[in-house]
Protein backbone atom coordinates (compact mmCIF):
# COMPACT_ATOMS: atom_id res chain seq x y z
CA UNK A 1 0.00 0.00 0.00
CA UNK A 2 1.33 3.62 -0.96
CA UNK A 3 1.21 6.19 1.68
CA UNK A 4 -1.25 8.41 -0.44
CA UNK A 5 -3.45 4.90 -0.15
CA UNK A 6 -2.63 5.09 3.31
CA UNK A 7 -3.79 8.23 4.24
CA UNK A 8 -6.79 7.84 2.21
CA UNK A 9 -7.76 5.06 4.21
CA UNK A 10 -7.12 6.94 7.59
CA UNK A 11 -9.53 8.97 6.23
CA UNK A 12 -12.39 7.67 5.05
CA UNK A 13 -12.58 5.46 8.02
CA UNK A 14 -16.19 4.93 9.54
CA UNK A 15 -14.57 3.96 12.93
CA UNK A 16 -12.37 7.20 13.48
CA UNK A 17 -13.16 10.01 15.07
CA UNK A 18 -12.17 12.84 13.15
CA UNK A 19 -9.47 13.40 16.19
CA UNK A 20 -7.85 10.05 15.75
CA UNK A 21 -7.97 10.37 12.07
CA UNK A 22 -5.94 13.84 13.10
CA UNK A 23 -3.39 11.67 15.13
CA UNK A 24 -2.92 8.39 13.03
CA UNK A 25 -2.55 11.10 9.55
CA UNK A 26 0.45 12.50 11.61
CA UNK A 27 1.64 9.05 12.57
CA UNK A 28 2.59 8.18 8.78
CA UNK A 29 3.80 11.51 8.37
CA UNK A 30 6.19 11.12 11.21
CA UNK A 31 6.74 7.83 9.61
CA UNK A 32 7.80 8.96 6.62
CA UNK A 33 10.77 11.05 7.20
CA UNK A 34 14.08 9.82 7.08
CA UNK A 35 15.34 7.25 10.36
CA UNK A 36 17.69 8.78 12.35
CA UNK A 37 21.14 7.61 11.82
CA UNK A 38 21.98 4.04 13.18
CA UNK A 39 24.67 1.55 12.01
CA UNK A 40 23.64 -1.43 9.52
CA UNK A 41 23.77 -3.85 12.60
CA UNK A 42 21.21 -2.07 14.18
CA UNK A 43 18.80 -2.02 11.03
CA UNK A 44 19.26 -5.73 11.17
CA UNK A 45 18.26 -5.91 14.35
CA UNK A 46 15.61 -4.26 14.38
CA UNK A 47 14.09 -5.49 10.98
CA UNK A 48 14.84 -9.05 12.70
CA UNK A 49 12.37 -8.74 15.63
CA UNK A 50 15.58 -8.26 18.19
CA UNK A 51 15.14 -4.58 19.36
CA UNK A 52 12.12 -2.18 19.09
CA UNK A 53 11.56 1.10 19.05
CA UNK A 54 7.89 1.27 19.98
CA UNK A 55 6.76 3.26 17.11
CA UNK A 56 8.11 6.17 18.57
CA UNK A 57 8.73 7.92 15.07
CA UNK A 58 11.61 8.12 12.79
CA UNK A 59 12.47 11.33 14.17
CA UNK A 60 11.49 12.19 17.83
CA UNK A 61 10.71 15.58 18.62
CA UNK A 62 9.11 14.57 21.88
CA UNK A 63 9.86 12.30 24.93
CA UNK A 64 7.99 9.37 25.04
CA UNK A 65 6.64 10.52 28.57
CA UNK A 66 6.72 13.77 30.42
CA UNK A 67 6.23 14.35 34.21
CA UNK A 68 5.81 18.37 34.94
CA UNK A 69 6.16 19.48 38.65
CA UNK A 70 2.38 20.33 38.72
CA UNK A 71 2.74 21.64 42.31
CA UNK A 72 5.24 24.60 40.97
CA UNK A 73 2.73 25.15 37.86
CA UNK A 74 -0.47 25.51 40.36
CA UNK A 75 1.91 28.11 43.20
CA UNK A 76 3.72 29.81 40.58
CA UNK A 77 1.43 30.21 37.49
CA UNK A 78 2.55 30.62 34.15
CA UNK A 79 3.79 33.28 31.88
CA UNK A 80 3.42 30.92 28.36
CA UNK A 81 0.10 29.88 29.43
CA UNK A 82 -1.20 33.17 30.98
CA UNK A 83 -2.17 32.20 34.19
CA UNK A 84 -1.70 33.75 37.68
CA UNK A 85 -1.17 31.41 40.68
CA UNK A 86 -4.15 29.24 41.95
CA UNK A 87 -5.69 30.32 44.75
CA UNK A 88 -8.76 28.16 45.48
CA UNK A 89 -9.37 24.48 44.33
CA UNK A 90 -11.94 25.82 41.12
CA UNK A 91 -8.64 27.90 39.88
CA UNK A 92 -6.32 24.65 40.80
CA UNK A 93 -8.64 22.41 39.01
CA UNK A 94 -9.16 24.54 36.33
CA UNK A 95 -5.39 25.49 35.34
CA UNK A 96 -4.80 21.65 35.61
CA UNK A 97 -6.71 20.88 32.78
CA UNK A 98 -5.76 23.79 30.69
CA UNK A 99 -2.06 22.79 31.23
CA UNK A 100 -2.48 18.72 30.49
CA UNK A 101 -3.45 19.73 26.93
CA UNK A 102 0.49 21.50 26.84
CA UNK A 103 2.00 18.18 27.92
CA UNK A 104 3.20 16.10 25.05
CA UNK A 105 3.89 12.26 25.52
CA UNK A 106 4.36 9.17 22.56
CA UNK A 107 0.11 9.14 22.88
CA UNK A 108 -0.29 13.25 22.51
CA UNK A 109 -1.91 12.83 25.41
CA UNK A 110 -0.22 13.34 29.15
CA UNK A 111 0.60 10.04 31.03
CA UNK A 112 1.12 11.97 33.73
CA UNK A 113 -1.44 14.15 35.84
CA UNK A 114 0.09 14.15 39.22
CA UNK A 115 0.69 12.94 42.79
CA UNK A 116 -2.79 14.86 42.73
CA UNK A 117 -3.89 14.58 46.48
CA UNK A 118 -0.21 16.18 47.33
CA UNK A 119 -1.20 18.82 44.49
CA UNK A 120 -4.60 19.74 45.45
CA UNK A 121 -4.34 19.32 49.18
CA UNK A 122 -3.30 23.19 49.96
CA UNK A 123 -6.10 24.42 48.29
CA UNK A 124 -8.90 22.52 50.00
CA UNK A 125 -8.68 24.26 52.84
CA UNK A 126 -12.80 25.24 54.37
CA UNK A 127 -14.30 22.19 51.80
CA UNK A 128 -16.61 19.75 53.30
CA UNK A 129 -16.37 16.01 52.36
CA UNK A 130 -19.25 16.29 49.88
CA UNK A 131 -18.00 19.31 48.00
CA UNK A 132 -14.71 18.16 47.32
CA UNK A 133 -16.33 14.80 46.42
CA UNK A 134 -18.85 17.10 43.81
CA UNK A 135 -15.48 18.97 42.39
CA UNK A 136 -13.32 15.77 42.08
CA UNK A 137 -15.79 14.07 40.36
CA UNK A 138 -16.60 16.59 37.51
CA UNK A 139 -13.17 16.86 37.37
CA UNK A 140 -12.69 13.02 36.80
CA UNK A 141 -15.57 12.76 34.63
CA UNK A 142 -13.83 16.03 32.22
CA UNK A 143 -10.50 13.63 32.22
CA UNK A 144 -12.13 10.74 30.68
CA UNK A 145 -14.26 12.45 28.35
CA UNK A 146 -11.50 15.55 26.38
CA UNK A 147 -8.39 13.30 27.23
CA UNK A 148 -9.40 9.80 25.95
CA UNK A 149 -6.57 7.86 26.60
CA UNK A 150 -6.30 4.90 29.55
CA UNK A 151 -2.35 5.83 29.52
CA UNK A 152 -3.06 8.42 31.75
CA UNK A 153 -2.44 8.40 34.85
CA UNK A 154 -3.00 9.62 38.45
CA UNK A 155 -1.00 9.15 41.34
CA UNK A 156 -2.83 8.92 45.12
CA UNK A 157 -1.03 8.41 49.05
CA UNK A 158 0.69 7.24 50.84
CA UNK A 159 -0.28 9.85 53.03
CA UNK A 160 -3.78 9.31 54.50
CA UNK A 161 -5.86 12.40 53.44
CA UNK A 162 -9.12 13.36 52.17
CA UNK A 163 -8.09 13.91 48.44
CA UNK A 164 -6.80 10.56 48.27
CA UNK A 165 -10.16 9.04 49.44
CA UNK A 166 -12.32 11.07 47.62
CA UNK A 167 -10.50 10.11 44.97
CA UNK A 168 -10.81 6.33 45.75
CA UNK A 169 -14.60 7.25 46.43
CA UNK A 170 -14.74 8.37 42.93
CA UNK A 171 -13.02 6.09 40.67
CA UNK A 172 -14.75 3.08 42.35
CA UNK A 173 -18.13 4.74 41.42
CA UNK A 174 -17.59 5.71 37.81
CA UNK A 175 -15.34 2.51 37.38
CA UNK A 176 -14.25 4.27 34.18
CA UNK A 177 -11.01 3.36 32.11
CA UNK A 178 -9.04 6.74 32.23
CA UNK A 179 -7.60 7.72 33.90
CA UNK A 180 -5.33 5.01 34.90
CA UNK A 181 -4.66 5.24 38.86
CA UNK A 182 -1.63 4.10 41.39
CA UNK A 183 -2.01 4.26 44.96
CA UNK A 184 1.15 4.73 47.02
CA UNK A 185 1.98 2.28 49.71
CA UNK A 186 3.85 2.69 52.35
CA UNK A 187 3.75 0.26 55.28
CA UNK A 188 5.40 3.21 58.29
CA UNK A 189 2.74 6.12 56.81
CA UNK A 190 -0.28 3.88 55.51
CA UNK A 191 -2.93 3.03 57.54
CA UNK A 192 -4.22 -0.69 57.07
CA UNK A 193 -7.98 0.42 56.97
CA UNK A 194 -6.86 2.58 53.10
CA UNK A 195 -4.64 -0.06 51.55
CA UNK A 196 -8.27 -1.76 52.40
CA UNK A 197 -10.40 0.24 50.76
CA UNK A 198 -7.94 0.52 47.78
CA UNK A 199 -8.19 -3.27 48.06
CA UNK A 200 -11.79 -3.47 47.90
CA UNK A 201 -11.27 -0.53 44.91
CA UNK A 202 -9.98 -3.64 42.88
CA UNK A 203 -12.55 -5.97 43.57
CA UNK A 204 -15.28 -3.69 41.88
CA UNK A 205 -12.76 -2.05 39.02
CA UNK A 206 -9.41 -3.60 38.81
CA UNK A 207 -8.13 -0.32 40.04
CA UNK A 208 -5.57 1.23 41.46
CA UNK A 209 -2.37 -0.66 41.07
CA UNK A 210 -0.64 -0.35 44.17
CA UNK A 211 2.62 0.60 44.42
CA UNK A 212 5.74 -0.34 47.18
CA UNK A 213 6.53 3.50 47.53
CA UNK A 214 9.59 2.99 50.19
CA UNK A 215 11.34 0.90 46.87
CA UNK A 216 10.55 3.26 44.36
CA UNK A 217 11.38 6.44 46.33
CA UNK A 218 14.77 4.93 47.13
CA UNK A 219 15.62 4.66 43.93
CA UNK A 220 15.80 8.69 43.27
CA UNK A 221 16.73 11.91 45.09
CA UNK A 222 14.35 13.89 47.00
CA UNK A 223 12.52 15.83 44.34
CA UNK A 224 10.90 12.32 43.63
CA UNK A 225 9.24 10.39 41.17
CA UNK A 226 5.74 9.36 39.62
CA UNK A 227 3.88 6.39 37.94
CA UNK A 228 2.46 7.08 34.82
CA UNK A 229 1.36 5.63 31.97
CA UNK A 230 0.77 1.83 32.88
CA UNK A 231 2.82 1.38 35.78
CA UNK A 232 6.65 3.22 34.54
CA UNK A 233 8.57 5.34 37.08
CA UNK A 234 10.38 8.18 36.34
CA UNK A 235 11.57 10.99 38.00
CA UNK A 236 9.31 13.78 38.54
CA UNK A 237 9.84 17.02 36.63
CA UNK A 238 11.61 14.73 34.07
CA UNK A 239 10.29 11.86 32.62
CA UNK A 240 11.64 9.71 29.79
CA UNK A 241 13.40 10.50 26.55
CA UNK A 242 12.95 7.61 25.04
CA UNK A 243 11.96 3.30 25.34
CA UNK A 244 13.59 0.72 23.24
CA UNK A 245 13.15 -2.66 24.04
CA UNK A 246 15.04 -5.99 23.67
CA UNK A 247 13.20 -9.42 22.91
CA UNK A 248 15.18 -11.83 25.25
CA UNK A 249 13.17 -14.75 23.38
CA UNK A 250 14.77 -13.61 19.83
CA UNK A 251 18.02 -13.17 21.86
CA UNK A 252 18.09 -16.21 23.27
CA UNK A 253 17.33 -18.20 19.79
CA UNK A 254 20.65 -16.52 18.59
CA UNK A 255 22.31 -18.21 21.86
CA UNK A 256 24.39 -21.40 20.83
CA UNK A 257 23.99 -22.34 24.55
CA UNK A 258 23.34 -21.02 27.83
CA UNK A 259 27.26 -19.69 28.94
CA UNK A 260 26.78 -18.40 25.09
CA UNK A 261 23.85 -16.71 25.81
CA UNK A 262 25.45 -14.65 28.90
CA UNK A 263 28.76 -14.23 27.35
CA UNK A 264 28.20 -13.07 24.40
CA UNK A 265 25.00 -13.02 22.48
CA UNK A 266 23.03 -10.67 25.22
CA UNK A 267 25.43 -8.16 25.63
CA UNK A 268 25.59 -7.75 22.01
CA UNK A 269 22.61 -6.94 21.46
CA UNK A 270 22.50 -4.94 25.10
CA UNK A 271 24.89 -2.83 23.10
CA UNK A 272 22.97 -2.43 19.53
CA UNK A 273 20.07 -1.57 21.91
CA UNK A 274 22.14 1.60 23.75
CA UNK A 275 23.14 2.88 19.95
CA UNK A 276 19.80 3.28 19.41
CA UNK A 277 18.86 4.98 22.37
CA UNK A 278 21.79 6.94 21.77
CA UNK A 279 21.07 7.75 18.52
CA UNK A 280 17.08 8.58 19.05
CA UNK A 281 17.63 10.87 22.31
CA UNK A 282 20.63 13.24 20.70
CA UNK A 283 18.00 13.81 17.92
CA UNK A 284 15.21 14.75 20.68
CA UNK A 285 17.92 16.55 22.82
CA UNK A 286 19.67 18.48 19.80
CA UNK A 287 17.89 18.64 16.85
CA UNK A 288 14.11 18.81 18.18
CA UNK A 289 14.00 22.00 20.26
CA UNK A 290 12.15 20.08 22.56
CA UNK A 291 14.08 21.30 25.33
CA UNK A 292 13.26 24.90 24.65
CA UNK A 293 9.44 24.62 24.86
CA UNK A 294 7.91 26.82 27.82
CA UNK A 295 7.67 23.47 30.46
CA UNK A 296 11.87 23.67 30.82
CA UNK A 297 11.86 27.84 31.07
CA UNK A 298 9.26 27.64 33.76
CA UNK A 299 10.80 25.06 35.46
CA UNK A 300 8.16 22.32 34.95
CA UNK A 301 10.68 20.14 33.66
CA UNK A 302 14.31 19.80 33.57
CA UNK A 303 16.52 18.06 30.78
CA UNK A 304 18.92 16.18 32.91
CA UNK A 305 15.44 14.37 34.56
CA UNK A 306 14.73 12.57 31.58
CA UNK A 307 16.40 8.90 31.17
CA UNK A 308 16.12 6.32 28.37
CA UNK A 309 14.01 3.37 29.44
CA UNK A 310 15.67 0.05 28.44
CA UNK A 311 12.84 -2.71 28.20
CA UNK A 312 13.21 -5.62 27.78
CA UNK A 313 10.47 -8.79 26.98
CA UNK A 314 10.02 -12.35 26.66
CA UNK A 315 11.85 -13.44 29.48
CA UNK A 316 9.39 -16.48 29.87
CA UNK A 317 10.54 -18.02 26.23
CA UNK A 318 14.23 -17.12 26.94
CA UNK A 319 14.45 -19.16 29.83
CA UNK A 320 12.23 -22.12 28.08
CA UNK A 321 14.64 -21.71 25.03
CA UNK A 322 18.06 -21.75 27.05
CA UNK A 323 16.49 -25.11 28.80
CA UNK A 324 15.89 -27.30 26.28
CA UNK A 325 12.08 -26.93 27.13
CA UNK A 326 9.01 -26.83 24.94
CA UNK A 327 6.47 -23.93 25.45
CA UNK A 328 4.05 -24.13 28.25
CA UNK A 329 0.55 -24.41 27.30
CA UNK A 330 -2.62 -24.21 28.73
CA UNK A 331 -3.14 -27.79 28.89
CA UNK A 332 -0.07 -28.83 30.76
CA UNK A 333 0.01 -25.94 33.23
CA UNK A 334 -1.24 -27.81 36.07
CA UNK A 335 1.23 -30.48 35.66
CA UNK A 336 4.83 -30.39 37.23
CA UNK A 337 7.03 -29.06 34.73
CA UNK A 338 10.63 -27.15 34.22
CA UNK A 339 8.89 -24.28 33.05
CA UNK A 340 9.62 -20.82 33.72
CA UNK A 341 6.95 -19.68 36.20
CA UNK A 342 6.67 -23.10 37.93
CA UNK A 343 9.96 -24.72 38.50
CA UNK A 344 12.58 -23.57 40.76
CA UNK A 345 15.53 -23.69 38.82
CA UNK A 346 13.21 -22.04 35.78
CA UNK A 347 12.69 -19.51 37.94
CA UNK A 348 16.07 -18.65 39.15
CA UNK A 349 17.61 -18.69 35.66
CA UNK A 350 15.05 -15.73 35.12
CA UNK A 351 16.28 -14.22 38.08
CA UNK A 352 20.08 -14.26 36.78
CA UNK A 353 19.26 -13.13 33.49
CA UNK A 354 17.69 -9.80 35.33
CA UNK A 355 20.60 -9.20 37.41
CA UNK A 356 22.82 -9.63 34.37
CA UNK A 357 20.38 -7.26 32.88
CA UNK A 358 20.81 -5.02 35.55
CA UNK A 359 24.47 -4.92 35.98
CA UNK A 360 25.00 -3.92 31.87
CA UNK A 361 22.29 -0.89 32.58
CA UNK A 362 23.87 0.08 35.53
CA UNK A 363 27.40 0.14 34.12
CA UNK A 364 26.78 1.30 30.71
CA UNK A 365 26.57 5.57 30.45
CA UNK A 366 24.32 6.58 27.93
CA UNK A 367 24.24 10.31 26.64
CA UNK A 368 21.34 11.67 28.21
CA UNK A 369 20.21 10.39 31.27
CA UNK A 370 19.42 10.28 34.76
CA UNK A 371 22.68 10.19 36.67
CA UNK A 372 24.21 9.49 32.96
CA UNK A 373 22.46 5.92 33.12
CA UNK A 374 19.27 4.78 31.62
CA UNK A 375 16.55 2.96 33.65
CA UNK A 376 16.21 -0.59 33.70
CA UNK A 377 12.15 -1.65 32.56
CA UNK A 378 9.96 -4.92 32.20
CA UNK A 379 8.07 -3.56 29.17
CA UNK A 380 4.27 -4.82 29.38
CA UNK A 381 4.29 -5.50 26.21
CA UNK A 382 2.44 -4.02 23.09
CA UNK A 383 -0.77 -5.08 20.95
CA UNK A 384 0.78 -6.89 18.06
CA UNK A 385 3.06 -9.32 20.23
CA UNK A 386 1.99 -12.78 19.15
CA UNK A 387 4.02 -15.77 20.79
CA UNK A 388 5.79 -13.79 23.24
CA UNK A 389 5.50 -13.14 26.99
CA UNK A 390 5.21 -9.04 28.25
CA UNK A 391 8.37 -8.10 30.23
CA UNK A 392 9.01 -10.74 32.83
CA UNK A 393 5.52 -12.21 33.32
CA UNK A 394 4.10 -15.79 33.11
CA UNK A 395 2.69 -16.76 29.94
CA UNK A 396 -0.85 -16.04 29.76
CA UNK A 397 -3.20 -19.30 30.35
CA UNK A 398 -0.68 -20.86 32.58
CA UNK A 399 -0.52 -19.05 35.45
CA UNK A 400 -0.04 -20.91 38.91
CA UNK A 401 -1.89 -19.97 41.96
CA UNK A 402 -1.88 -16.68 43.11
CA UNK A 403 1.17 -17.13 45.93
CA UNK A 404 3.53 -19.14 43.91
CA UNK A 405 3.05 -16.70 40.74
CA UNK A 406 4.63 -13.70 43.49
CA UNK A 407 7.08 -16.03 44.55
CA UNK A 408 8.15 -17.12 41.39
CA UNK A 409 8.62 -12.99 40.52
CA UNK A 410 9.17 -11.58 43.78
CA UNK A 411 12.82 -11.67 43.09
CA UNK A 412 12.75 -9.63 39.95
CA UNK A 413 11.25 -6.43 41.29
CA UNK A 414 14.29 -5.48 42.78
CA UNK A 415 16.44 -5.05 38.99
CA UNK A 416 13.65 -2.76 36.95
CA UNK A 417 13.65 1.01 38.62
CA UNK A 418 11.88 2.10 35.88
CA UNK A 419 8.59 -0.35 36.27
CA UNK A 420 7.46 -3.76 37.01
CA UNK A 421 4.45 -5.27 36.63
CA UNK A 422 2.43 -8.66 36.66
CA UNK A 423 -1.40 -8.57 36.40
CA UNK A 424 -2.68 -11.48 38.43
CA UNK A 425 -6.57 -12.48 37.53
CA UNK A 426 -8.40 -13.04 40.37
CA UNK A 427 -11.31 -15.01 40.55
CA UNK A 428 -14.95 -13.18 41.08
CA UNK A 429 -15.13 -15.17 44.39
CA UNK A 430 -13.06 -12.43 46.43
CA UNK A 431 -15.93 -9.73 45.95
CA UNK A 432 -17.48 -11.63 48.77
CA UNK A 433 -14.14 -11.77 50.35
CA UNK A 434 -11.85 -8.61 49.55
CA UNK A 435 -9.53 -9.14 53.00
CA UNK A 436 -8.17 -11.76 50.68
CA UNK A 437 -7.24 -8.98 48.16
CA UNK A 438 -5.75 -6.74 51.03
CA UNK A 439 -3.87 -9.41 52.31
CA UNK A 440 -2.34 -10.77 48.87
CA UNK A 441 -1.50 -6.62 47.80
CA UNK A 442 0.46 -6.64 51.25
CA UNK A 443 2.09 -10.16 51.27
CA UNK A 444 3.44 -9.63 47.75
CA UNK A 445 4.51 -5.81 48.92
CA UNK A 446 6.13 -6.98 51.53
CA UNK A 447 8.19 -9.22 49.60
CA UNK A 448 9.79 -6.87 47.42
CA UNK A 449 7.14 -7.00 44.77
CA UNK A 450 7.36 -2.84 43.62
CA UNK A 451 3.68 -3.09 41.95
CA UNK A 452 0.75 -4.54 42.62
CA UNK A 453 -1.84 -5.51 39.94
CA UNK A 454 -4.96 -7.38 39.56
CA UNK A 455 -8.21 -7.94 37.53
CA UNK A 456 -11.39 -9.66 39.09
CA UNK A 457 -12.44 -12.23 36.23
CA UNK A 458 -15.93 -11.13 36.35
CA UNK A 459 -14.93 -7.45 35.91
CA UNK A 460 -16.30 -5.74 32.45
CA UNK A 461 -12.90 -3.29 33.10
CA UNK A 462 -9.84 -4.91 32.55
CA UNK A 463 -6.21 -4.05 32.31
CA UNK A 464 -4.38 -5.28 29.37
CA UNK A 465 -0.36 -4.48 29.55
CA UNK A 466 -1.41 -1.87 32.06
CA UNK A 467 -3.90 0.35 30.91
CA UNK A 468 -7.40 -0.70 30.70
CA UNK A 469 -10.03 -1.40 28.26
CA UNK A 470 -13.60 -2.25 29.00
CA UNK A 471 -14.74 -6.03 27.33
CA UNK A 472 -17.79 -4.49 26.66
CA UNK A 473 -16.21 -1.53 24.20
CA UNK A 474 -14.00 -4.63 22.34
CA UNK A 475 -17.31 -6.69 21.46
CA UNK A 476 -18.63 -2.85 19.67
CA UNK A 477 -15.62 -1.93 18.55
CA UNK A 478 -15.18 -3.36 14.76
CA UNK A 479 -18.86 -1.74 13.84
CA UNK A 480 -18.63 1.00 15.89
CA UNK A 481 -15.12 1.89 16.83
CA UNK A 482 -14.51 3.82 20.48
CA UNK A 483 -14.39 7.64 21.73
CA UNK A 484 -11.10 6.09 23.45
CA UNK A 485 -8.16 5.94 21.26
CA UNK A 486 -6.82 2.47 23.63
CA UNK A 487 -9.92 0.68 22.58
CA UNK A 488 -8.32 -0.65 19.43
CA UNK A 489 -5.10 -1.64 21.31
CA UNK A 490 -7.00 -3.51 23.73
CA UNK A 491 -9.10 -5.04 20.76
CA UNK A 492 -5.84 -6.11 18.91
CA UNK A 493 -3.94 -7.51 21.97
CA UNK A 494 -6.88 -9.44 22.70
CA UNK A 495 -6.93 -11.16 19.17
CA UNK A 496 -3.09 -11.53 19.42
CA UNK A 497 -1.70 -11.94 22.92
CA UNK A 498 -4.04 -14.21 24.33
CA UNK A 499 -4.71 -11.83 27.43
CA UNK A 500 -8.45 -13.57 27.36
CA UNK A 501 -6.79 -16.71 28.04
CA UNK A 502 -5.52 -15.27 31.78
CA UNK A 503 -6.35 -18.09 34.59
CA UNK A 504 -8.55 -16.47 37.09
CA UNK A 505 -8.06 -18.11 40.81
CA UNK A 506 -9.09 -18.33 43.73
CA UNK A 507 -6.89 -16.93 46.86
CA UNK A 508 -8.31 -18.44 49.91
CA UNK A 509 -8.50 -21.67 48.57
CA UNK A 510 -4.20 -21.84 47.79
CA UNK A 511 -3.23 -20.94 51.36
CA UNK A 512 -1.32 -24.46 51.72
CA UNK A 513 2.12 -25.35 52.79
CA UNK A 514 3.07 -26.45 49.44
CA UNK A 515 2.63 -22.74 48.42
CA UNK A 516 4.10 -20.91 50.98
CA UNK A 517 7.18 -22.95 52.25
Amino acid sequence: MTLQERLSQITCDPTLSPQQKANFLALEADSSLPYVEVSEPVRQAMDSGIICDMFEGHAPFKPRYVLPDYAKYLHQGSEYLELSPAKDLDEALNSLAIIYHHVPSVTNIPVYLGQLDEVLLPFCQGLDTESLYSKLKLFWIMLDRTLPDAFMHVNIGPTDNIVCRTILRIDADLKQIAPNLTFMYDPQVTPDELLQIAASNICESSKPHIANFPIHAKAYDKKGFGIVSCYNSLPLAGGSNTLVRLNLKAVALKATDLADFFENTLPHYCELTYELINARCKFLHQKSNFFNSFLVKEGLIEESRFAPMFGIYGMAEAVNILRGQPELTESNSEKPSPYYGHDREANELGHQISKSLDAIVKSTPVDYGYNGRALLHSQGGISLDKDVTPGVRIPYGTEPNPIAHIQALAEHHQYYTSGISDILTIDETVKSNPLAMFQLCKGALSIGFREFTANVASNDLVRVTGYMIKLSDIEKFKEKGSRTNTTGLGAEAAANTKILLRQPRVIAHEFTPSYTD
